[in-house]
């Protein structure tokens, strides 16, 4: 018998794998998580709300099906957890802001999370977002601060922060995020655990987001085939965003399945250790990320030093973001907007101080970077680089102390500038510093080259549990 504590460390791929061979149910994997979730929130504070009754009713049924050799959809019965800033009906989305109510009629899944019902997968709870998932760390006036599981002294980066901390710490195998400026790549780089910003419009959005098109929605998982899967569910159509992308043409879980035997042979791989000397980097970060690279090449990528063509777009970013913030205060009342962050209302302020030429401009800054990354891949399948400079730094912070930075994106400068360009962009755990604390490398290809990212992301073993 398979004992509990073994079930928490098995990926979506190794439960659907046991359920199909009797060997444990859906209702054991279930209870295992929600145990396991039970013991590191005190510690870790990654869910907002844990669903236990309905997540065992879930997993009753997943298990009914499987015993009667009818299983549906692609993760009948695994457990997964939420980004509270994705709908799910049954229970409020407080986007970590005491200006949202509990109650209400909370009866719309997002598409995402629709997607995994029909799916079969189990959700067991909502994680926690910086408030309207504003910032890249996760701590929130309305639920606290969420804490690393490789030191819970240590932040988990944001605002995916809850969700990464779930799977780094086993309290499900996958997690629903969002990414606006990094918000997937960095808690999984802090976290040690895979996580994918997909193409923008890949997986549909609903309710749009304040950030607009910055925002894409992506899985966090152990590895890259457990990342294929989830993407497998959430990706395609819907209604409600007529900005989303027709359904892919394949599977890709399949087609990194078909890729494996060629692994990441004759891919070509530019890396930038630092976007031309543009980024400091921690000397121990930037010795693992050499070190996978230099894996890449063994294996038999092309790999050679090369940076893209641009400079730091980050005005350009800010511009959108903060007007981003603006249009989401300017939607609350008086009272509402005394309850919210200070640092999001100071953002929010700043952005309405826009012109109507100031977010053209940005916008013009945007199209720019994307033609020039378009060029870059004309010539390399992937780009290569550090997903962060550092490690993760003093939980409650918004920038590492002595850093003389003020806001997140002055430590993310490798993770904003393909939101504006709407490339898809992994982070995958490459290392551990000197305290332990991991390191990721990001990895980033053309537009819809998701296919391209999981296939070099293979390369790599999946991060283990906290």
């Amino acid at each position: 018998m398979t004992e509990p504590s073994e079930l928490i460390d098995l990926t979506a791929r190794q439960l659907l794998t046991g359920y199909r061979a009797g060997t444990f149910s859906p209702l054991d994997a279930t209870r295992a998580v929600l145990a396991r979730v039970e013991e590191v929130q005190g510690r870790l504070n990654a869910f907002v709300r844990i669903d236990t009754e309905p997540a065992l009713a879930q997993a009753r049924a997943a298990t009914e099906r499987w015993h009667a050799g009818e299983p549906v959809g692609l993760l009948d019965g695994v457990p997964v957890s939420v980004k509270d800033t994705l709908l799910q009906a049954g229970g409020p989305t407080l986007v970590g802001s005491n200006a949202i109510a509990e109650k209400g009629s909370w009866h719309e899944d997002a598409p995402s999370v629709a997607r995994l019902r029909e799916h079969g997968a189990v959700l067991v709870g909502k994680t926690t977002t910086p408030e309207f998932g504003w910032r890249g760390v996760t701590d929130s006036p309305r639920t606290g601060i969420t804490r690393n599981p490789h030191d819970p002294a240590r932040t988990t980066g944001g605002s995916s922060g809850g969700s990464a901390a779930a799977v780094a710490a086993g309290a499900a195998p996958l997690s629903l995020g969002t990414d606006g400026g990094g918000s997937i790549r960095i808690p999984a780089s802090f976290c040690g655990v895979f996580g994918l910003k997909p193409t923008y419009g890949r997986v549909p959005l609903h309710p749009a987001s304040a950030f607009g098109t910055l925002s894409h929605v992506g899985p966090l998982a152990r590895d890259a085939a457990d990342a294929a899967l989830l993407l497998d569910v959430i990706s395609g159509a819907d209604q409600r965003d007529p900005t989303a992308l027709e359904p892919p043409a394949h599977s890709y879980a399949a087609a990194l399945a078909e890729d494996a035997a060629a692994g990441v042979k004759g891919l070509r791989i530019a890396y930038s250790p630092s976007f031309g000397g543009q980024v400091a980097v921690r000397p121990a970060v930037a010795a693992a990320v050499r070190a996978a690279v230099t894996r890449l090449a063994e294996l038999g990528a092309y790999v050679e030093e090369a940076d893209p063509d641009f400079a730091d777009p980050v005005d350009a970013f800010h511009t959108l973001w903060n007007a981003g913030a603006a249009r989401l205060v300017d939607r609350l009342s008086l009272e509402q907007r005394a309850l919210i962050d200070p640092g999001l209302r100071e953002i929010a302020a700043r952005g309405a101080r826009l012109s109507a030429l100031d977010l053209l401009a940005a916008q013009e800054a945007r199209i720019e970077l994307g033609r020039r990354m378009a060029r870059f891949h004309r010539r390399y399948d992937i780009l290569a680089t550090p997903t962060l400079p550092i490690t993760a730094f003093e939980a409650g912070r918004e920038a590492p102390a002595g850093s003389g930075l003020r806001r997140w994106t002055g430590w993310t400068p490798f993770t904003y500038p393909f939101n504006l360009t709407q490339q898809p962009a992994a982070t995958v755990p490459v290392g551990t510093d000197a305290d332990g604390l991991p390191i990721g490398l990001q990895l980033v290809a053309a537009r819809y080259g998701e296919r391209a990212v999981l296939r070099a992301a293979a390369a790599f073993p999946g991060s283990s549990r906290r």
